[in-house]
């Protein structure tokens, strides 16, 4: 433990997500769908995988776990914990992983699937499917060649890759700095599903979705929410 107990204290807030992961099981599936559910236990796999000595793969395996819990509402006890706590995303310790190990092995155990539609939520694959987008053509016109890999990217079977439009400046029509910044933040080249849901829905902090204050709010502050919510304090 580091002479401030900040190891320590990282441990305990790596445990108690996990907790609140166990105790609410049921209805983050419920709340997450299937999709995004199966996303959920893929990363408590690569949690559950990573090596005791890699500090650096096990902070990127909890920020994973936390960007996966994202799509929940605020109204949800997990999603409200890691506005309320901000629960850190650093390094957790050897206990915390064997946690995660045996919390994947119950989430994983057969539990009643939802009734589509049931929980009454937005997908978050609705929600950027409903968001307008540009065609990969025209991203490529906007930007001079083939866009940043960070833009965020939704596949579409009949249309070709689809862009949403708040990524780009409404003057110039070139993608906004802040948002390549905020994307490389969220990993949107990975999980454009978690990032695109972070920027279309409300945000307790900012007071809108991040999307809708883009140009209205300081940049700093759009950094330092989603900084917030990847990193910790």
């Amino acid at each position: 433990m580091n002479d401030d107990g900040s190891e320590e204290s990282t441990g305990r807030s790596a445990d108690r997500l996990l907790a609140l992961i166990r105790e609410h099981r049921d209805t983050i599936r419920e709340r997450l769908g299937e999709e995004r559910y199966a996303v959920l236990l893929s990363r408590l796999e690569v949690f559950a995988a990573v090596a005791s000595d890699d500090a650096r793969g096990r902070r990127g395996a909890l920020q994973g776990v936390r960007r996966a819990l994202l799509p929940l509402p605020f109204d949800h006890p997990v999603r409200a914990a890691l506005e309320s706590s901000r629960l850190v995303a650093a390094p957790p310790g050897p206990d915390s992983v064997a946690e995660a190990r045996e919390l994947l092995a119950w989430l994983s155990s057969p539990t009643p699937a939802p009734e589509p539609g049931e929980s009454g939520e937005t997908r978050p694959d609705h929600l950027l499917h409903s968001a307008s987008t540009f065609s990969a053509a025209e991203v490529r016109d906007r930007c001079g060649g083939p866009p940043p890999s960070e833009l965020i990217r939704v596949p579409d079977t009949l249309d070709g890759d689809r862009y949403p439009q708040f990524q780009f400046t409404a003057d110039a029509g070139v993608p906004h700095e802040v948002v390549l910044k905020i994307n490389r933040l969220l990993l949107a080249d990975i999980d454009p599903w978690g990032a695109g849901t972070w920027w279309l829905t409300d945000n307790s902090w900012l007071g809108g979705a991040p999307a809708s204050l883009l140009g209205r709010l300081p940049d700093h502050r759009l950094v330092g929410a989603a900084a917030e919510l990847v990193e910790g304090e």
